[in-house]
């Protein structure tokens, strides 16, 4: 529902940034409402693709829902909340027996954001981590102040970032539940990147922002536990936003993807070239499908060869995209990790930062602006960093 194709904006408030809808039944008895969908529908570019998603997702509900009648049916009230209780309590002890891995202790780390779109450059994350017993602690506080471009986060998208991070040292058998993250408490000063007031834009902040707070924990982890703490992966999706609007000829089109980058080596392996890594999860678009359906052409795809940093074990290399327009259009590029390459652990070297370019001149990390037909953009994403001297 952004103005910009793609709905990824170089925001400056949440309402810039697509459809704000309050909670709101959009089904309520069995029936749909169809004054909140015909409010969805306003804003999307395909009023059709939009009820289907929503019809789709009202189904799956309706099939959980029903599942979950059966076993609250066959076990009873009492026992299914039994049964939830005790899910929870032995997610909780499988992660106590990760953390206990970790020696107690007060671990700091700082990372830091390139930039936000906006002119404010340099913005740190700030962690203090501390461990004792069988819990963790991890505290925000020094991160800078939120700020006019959208790379900041409401608090829940930085909680998701850290509790991935830990989930990564649990067991692949814990249950995703409450009880894995009861052990883990965090905080972030209201107003702060993390901890962002409303309305504060915040579009990049899920993308790129959460990626730079995996990196500062995992920092402060690589104090306490350097074996198993990898070094920095590329830090960034990458998110490239294009399509154009309201044209008299032609069709309107949107399309958004993230790209695959660098992954950290760590003490018993280098990193993986050219893969989605922490908080990217998304899949490549293979290029028959982009050029079957889009007025693009994708001139190259290959690996960054060379970009992964130095070290005993090698990070990981980015990779190279190229995009030609065949119609104009419009592009917003939210990315990071262009001014400072992901950090080596143990001696080992950084990453190659990232760089967008379009014609071959420069283009700034995060940026929105009009493309011509022969147009050519191209992305190469950051290497991972290295581990160990070589």
């Amino acid at each position: 529902g952004a103005a910009s194709p793609g709905s990824m904006p170089l925001s400056s408030s949440l309402y810039q940034e697509g459809l704000v809808l309050e909670p709101v039944h959009l089904i309520r008895d069995g029936r749909w409402r169809q004054a909140v969908m015909e409010r969805i529908e306003s804003v999307t570019a395909d009023a059709a693709a939009s009820r289907g998603d929503f019809a789709a997702q009202a189904s799956a509900n309706r099939a959980g829902v029903e599942r979950l009648t059966v076993l609250v049916e066959r076990y009873g009230p009492e026992g299914f909340d039994a049964g939830v209780a005790a899910l929870n309590d032995y997610a909780e002890r499988l992660a106590c027996g990760a953390l206990d891995g970790i020696p107690d202790g007060e671990y700091r780390f700082i990372d830091q954001l390139d930039d936000d779109g906006q002119g404010h450059l340099d913005l740190p994350i700030c962690v203090r981590l501390t461990k004792q017993g069988q819990g963790v602690d991890l505290d925000f506080a020094g991160t800078a102040p939120q700020v006019d471009g959208n790379v900041n986060c409401p608090l829940s998208v930085a909680a998701a970032a850290v509790y991935y991070v830990f989930r990564c040292l649990m067991p692949a058998t814990t249950p995703a539940c409450h009880g894995a993250f009861r052990p883990i408490q965090l905080r972030a000063p209201e107003g702060c990147l993390l901890n962002a007031r409303h309305p504060a834009a915040v579009a990049a902040g899920n993308v790129e922002t959460s990626s730079r707070v995996v990196d500062a924990v995992l920092g402060a982890l690589a104090q306490a536990i350097p074996q198993r703490i990898p070094a920095a992966s590329q830090g960034t999706m990458n998110n490239l936003a294009m399509g154009r609007r309201g044209s008299e000829a032609g069709r309107d089109w949107d399309y958004y993807e993230t790209m695959a980058g660098g992954m950290g080596a760590g003490a018993v392996g280098g990193g993986l070239s050219a893969v989605q890594t922490h908080m990217t999860n998304t899949l490549n678009t293979p290029v028959e499908v982009l050029e079957n359906r889009l007025p693009l052409r994708v001139r190259r795809y290959a690996i960054r060869r060379g970009s992964g940093g130095e070290g005993r074990r090698r990070g990981g290399d980015g990779l190279v995209r190229e995009f030609e327009w065949l119609e104009g259009g419009e592009l917003t590029l939210l990315t990071e990790r262009r001014r400072h390459g992901p950090w080596g652990l143990e001696g080992g070297g950084s990453g190659q930062p990232g760089v967008n370019r379009l014609n071959e001149e420069p283009l700034p990390a995060k940026c929105h602006l009009s493309v011509r037909p022969g147009d050519r953009l191209t992305i190469e994403t950051p290497g991972g960093g290295g581990f160990g001297r070589a």
